[in-house]
């Protein structure tokens, strides 16, 4: 399952607030906490949450098959 743009979003506000006011533990809606062993670790999840919100905006472009005829 993955996740919505609006969580991913969140969860880098979140990461991203811990990480500056410098706890290296977040708690999410569901309660479940992860604890960061270092700075760099928590970087790296930012990084990671970053990508996937780019990836998440990105638009996959289709591929369009034109089929014309005189009308006969």
């Amino acid at each position: 399952m993955a996740a919505s743009l609006a969580q991913l979003i969140a969860w880098r506000e979140a990461l991203f607030e811990s990480r500056m006011s410098g706890v290296f533990s977040v708690t999410d809606q569901n309660g479940e906490r992860v604890t960061y062993k270092s700075d760099a670790e928590m970087a790296r999840a930012l990084a990671a949450v970053e990508s996937m919100i780019a990836a998440a905006g990105r638009t996959r472009t289709g591929t369009f098959r034109v089929q014309t005829s005189k009308g006969l």
